[in-house]
């Protein structure tokens, strides 16, 4: 978080109190915290703030979660769900003016600490998120045949991440799959969002189910830690069919045809699978990244769906179909290294 956003997020929750008093009035305090409905200040008694503890850290003032959803976090947050503000420049000067501060004094080109679409409104997603097990996000995995998980996935999912069609129309609130996007040190610089329908069985009916924000250039979804073999294609739904049958092969989900074409490589990586995508775009981006890897010494080999991709495949196919098809267009190595111990993980 930005400097004056951290000064901020501090002092409103040395003020916790009076924060709580204006944004959920329905709410009340019972020791410690402050009780309400939820961040649309309902009342009730599933979302609960802490009132009193230090500046940061456990325990800290002004933290709040939401029992009922899971939503988390401090009163910048709040403040933002609680009024509706999807710009973090928005939700600063909406907490400066409650807290009767001077508009920022600092010039216009430095006034935007997290203009919508930032790595940092990135990374405050996804902290806001929660573990997709027992969500709408397992839910809607599952129904695309990927049964394997594993707690350290870079996959969350939030009940009421933002949404609007365009500029002009007003934002809206639907459940959301989000990724985290990250450099290859493990940086968070951006974030995927695969909004869904209410019941989980398929993407939310609307124009643009899918939408990345922050910085997506040469970075991607990873799943595990490549080092000299890894796979590589555009959708996480695709890469997630094969860790179905390849659970310990590192996988990236570059997010669409230019970024895969665009992907940095591990400096130690000396083999890429790339799952195709039957269409132009992925014919372009296979043909630039092989150009790419050719530069740097680095073998590539396509792994070619027998539908349009290798999630359909995995639905259509079957599992054991599905390994037998891409076991033919692995390294014999690749295969003893990463199939033989292929088990189908439901929990």
């Amino acid at each position: 978080m930005p400097s004056h956003a951290t000064d901020l997020a501090r002092r409103l929750a040395r003020n916790a109190e009076a924060v709580c008093r204006h944004y959920l009035s329905n709410g009340h305090r019972e020791g410690r915290y402050w009780l309400v409905g939820d961040v649309a200040n309902t009342r009730g008694r599933s979302l609960f703030v802490r009132l009193s503890g230090p500046d940061h850290g456990k325990g800290a003032a002004g933290k709040w979660t939401d029992a009922a959803t899971g939503e988390h976090g401090d009163l910048l947050d709040l403040i933002a769900l609680s009024r509706g503000l999807d710009r973090l420049r928005d939700t600063l000067e909406e907490a400066r003016a409650f807290l009767a501060l001077p508009p920022d004094p600092l010039p216009r080109q430095d006034r935007l600490p997290a203009p919508r679409g930032s790595p940092e409104s990135a990374r405050r997603l996804y902290a806001m998120s929660m573990p997709i097990a027992g969500t709408l996000a397992e839910t809607y995995l599952r129904g695309r045949g990927i049964v394997t998980f594993s707690a350290r996935d870079p996959l969350r999912f939030h009940p009421r991440c933002y949404h609007r069609p365009d500029e002009d129309s007003p934002t809206e609130t639907r459940p959301a799959l989000v990724a985290a996007v990250t450099d290859l040190g493990g940086q968070i610089t951006g974030a995927h969002r695969t909004w869904l329908d209410r019941s989980g069985q398929d993407k939310a009916p609307i124009a643009s189910p899918r939408r990345a924000m922050g910085h997506l250039l040469g970075h991607a979804v990873r799943f595990g830690v490549a080092r000299d073999v890894m796979a590589a294609g555009e959708g996480i739904e695709t890469m997630l069919s094969l860790r179905v049958i390849l659970p310990t092969l590192p996988l990236v989900a570059a997010l669409s045809a230019n970024h895969l074409a665009a992907l940095l490589f591990p400096p130690t990586l000396r083999r890429l699978y790339v799952a195709l995508d039957r269409d132009p775009a992925g014919d372009a981006a296979m043909a630039t990244l092989g150009r790419r890897a050719e530069a740097a010494r680095i073998e590539m080999l396509g792994l070619l769906p027998r539908f349009d991709d290798l999630n359909e495949d995995l639905r259509r196919l079957g599992i054991e179909e599905f390994r037998a098809s891409v076991r033919q267009q692995l390294v014999p190595q690749d295969v003893e290294r990463f199939m033989s111990l292929a088990t189908v993980v439901t929990g």
